[in-house]
């Protein structure tokens, strides 16, 4: 499936070249996500898997904010009307969403400006590269609902980026994380002024898209499967992996400019 036919309903998608922009887009009330826009992100992210013309994603919101999770009015309050197997349901649901993100072979830049806030800091986590504005909020927000920081991955997946006791805190006290910290802590790869942010986002991505598309795939998968294993079967698996990348057009592509001196043209294959 091409995501150039890919019409979503409940946020907006922006293929150009090899770049997807996803935006999502209800800015007045700061981007939350219903049941319905859960299950259509994921669906994309799917989908990207047979999608070889797409190699890198951005994720935004519009209006000055990321997103402020799961929609209060539409999602909380009928939560509360649900038995254990609805509340199952919809808690699978969430996290199929962070298993499409990981699971695609397209880098994913999640560009966040304001408030990323419960499921919104968590797709800001699942993505593969973060940028910021200094105004950005990360926050885990989860006890102060009353429930547990472990929700949609967050505790395998953020001491990792963080490291344990940074997530700790985070998830324990539910405060937001400021643009500058979560870049002083290693969440951000980056901070630009708001009114660069989407530009900073689209040459990163551009500049990703320009490098061998199999290979970064590779990347991304070895990124995910070596968290498991110990630096000897890491090393064994890389070895397997790279050789793979070995046998691809882009790698002899490589060879060829270097040898005439001159900058590769990666065509994915």
């Amino acid at each position: 499936m091409s995501l150039s036919d890919f019409k979503p309903e409940h946020f907006l998608l922006r293929v150009d070249g090899p770049v997807a922009a996803i935006t999502l887009n209800r800015p007045e009330r700061k981007n939350p996500l219903t049941f319905d826009s859960y299950g259509e992100l994921a669906r994309l992210f799917r989908a990207a898997t047979l999608d070889d013309a797409v190699t890198v994603f951005t994720i935004s919101g519009a209006g000055g904010n990321f997103c402020s999770g799961g929609d209060v009015h539409e999602i909380i309050g009928p939560l509360l009307e649900r038995d254990t197997r609805g509340l199952m349901q919809f808690t699978a649901m969430t996290g199929e969403l962070v298993k499409a993100m990981r699971a695609c072979p397209q880098p994913i830049i999640a560009a966040v400006d304001g408030v990323a806030a419960g499921a919104g800091a968590i797709i800001a986590m699942a993505s593969d590269l973060r940028l910021a504005t200094p105004r950005a909020k990360v926050a885990f927000l989860f006890n102060r609902v009353g429930l547990a920081g472990c929700d949609m991955g967050a505790c395998a997946i953020l001491p990792r980026i963080i490291g344990q006791g940074r997530a700790s805190e985070l998830l324990y006290l539910g405060r937001s994380m400021g643009g500058e910290e979560g870049h002083a802590w290693g969440f951000f790869n980056a901070v630009h002024a708001p009114e660069a942010l989407e530009e900073a986002a689209r040459k990163l991505a551009v500049e990703i898209a320009a490098g061998p598309a199999f290979g970064h795939a590779m990347t991304k998968r070895m990124l995910a499967m070596e968290w498991a294993m110990s630096v000897e079967q890491a090393i064994e698996a890389e070895a397997v992996a790279q050789a793979l990348c070995m046998t691809t057009q882009d790698f002899r592509r490589a060879h060829d400019a270097f040898v005439a001196k001159r900058r590769p043209e990666f065509k994915g294959n």
